[in-house]
């Protein structure tokens, strides 16, 4: 009878483990390919649009990218996620707050969800689907 306790409990774990994985890759995806799209020369017009310095077009650029590649394959993910983080909360009050709720008119919802889910990463961290669990070197709270 323990056996198959402990059977539901290790592919409960294993599934609770895919679906976080899942998250937080879908994460680092989503920032990868917008930090990519970041080194598009005419992006430093947007920034100069949002009030922001076009000095930080390539550190943006190089954050989002290479974060999102970490949060990926599950190295420093709570650093990507802190970077992430402050991104989005820049995102949400300085670029769209005057422009409402709703993503359909530049709105901060998308933003929203996104700063939710690295929330979560950030609590549990890079989970046991990841490179960090591999490496005993790191410091869990690095994870």
């Amino acid at each position: 009878m323990s056996t198959k306790l402990i059977d539901n409990s290790t592919r409960e774990d294993m599934v609770y483990q895919t679906a976080y994985w899942g998250i937080r890759a879908s994460v680092g995806i989503i920032f990868a390919v917008y930090g990519f799209q970041k080194f598009d020369p005419i992006w430093r017009e947007h920034l100069i649009g949002f009030g922001l310095p076009p000095e930080l077009q390539i550190p943006i650029a190089l954050a989002e990218t290479i974060g999102g590649i970490a949060m990926v394959i599950g190295i420093l993910t709570r650093i990507a996620g802190t970077v992430f983080g402050i991104i989005l909360v820049d995102a949400i009050f300085h670029i769209r707050w005057n422009n409402g709720f709703f993503i359909a008119n530049g709105g901060w919802d998308y933003d929203l969800a996104l700063l939710a889910m690295v929330a979560f990463i950030l609590v549990v961290g890079s989970g046991t689907i990841s490179v960090s669990s591999r490496l005993r070197k790191i410091p869990s709270f690095l994870r």
